[in-house]
């Protein structure tokens, strides 16, 4: 028992002695790394007073150089929206791809009987057989539908569609 704790003594010292020469090490190579830091943070403020010396700009501290900017006055029927800036421009978005989905249904099942699953299972949705779908653009619902056959293809026929306006929105958000 004494010839164990004397071993750990002696690991213990090892490992001390080891970890103060990690130490000093990184203090060694820390110092060198800060004075270069220091010295280039030195360069460069010093270069920066230099210019600022010949009028190229710098540390100016004085608030005489504070100048207010011109506000532009607007006639009082220009059209902005909410945010104060001009209305948006429709059609430059018209071209950009958009992913739509339709949803059948969906539910929540757990991991185990996820897991469980293999060809031929079936998974009971939300939704009964004949109600409408859900259309979703990049994940907004904007309309309901059904399903239909369009040359041996799945299609969908809306029922209901939201307005273009309530689209706008929705997908701005």
């Amino acid at each position: 028992m004494a010839d164990d704790n004397k071993k750990d003594e002696q690991e213990l010292s090892e490992d001390e002695k080891l970890a103060a020469e990690w130490e000093s090490a990184m203090e060694e190579s820390g110092d060198a790394d800060e004075d270069s830091r220091e010295d280039e943070w030195a360069a460069a403020m010093a270069e920066a007073g230099e210019t600022a010396d010949e009028g190229g700009g710098g540390k100016d501290t004085g608030k005489d150089n504070v100048r207010t900017a011109p506000m532009e006055e607007f006639p009082e029927g220009s059209n902005f929206s909410q945010g104060g800036g001009p209305a948006p421009d429709l059609d430059v978005i018209l071209d950009i791809p958009v992913t739509i989905s339709m949803e059948v249904g969906n539910t929540q099942i757990p991991i185990r009987n996820l897991l469980q699953l293999n060809q031929g299972s079936v998974i009971e949705l939300d939704r009964l057989a004949g109600e409408p779908l859900d259309v979703l653009v990049n994940g907004t619902l904007i309309a309901h539908g059904e399903v239909v056959m369009v040359n041996e293809k799945f299609g969908i026929r809306l029922t209901d569609v939201i307005s273009p306006g309530e689209r706008i929105k929705r997908l701005q958000k």
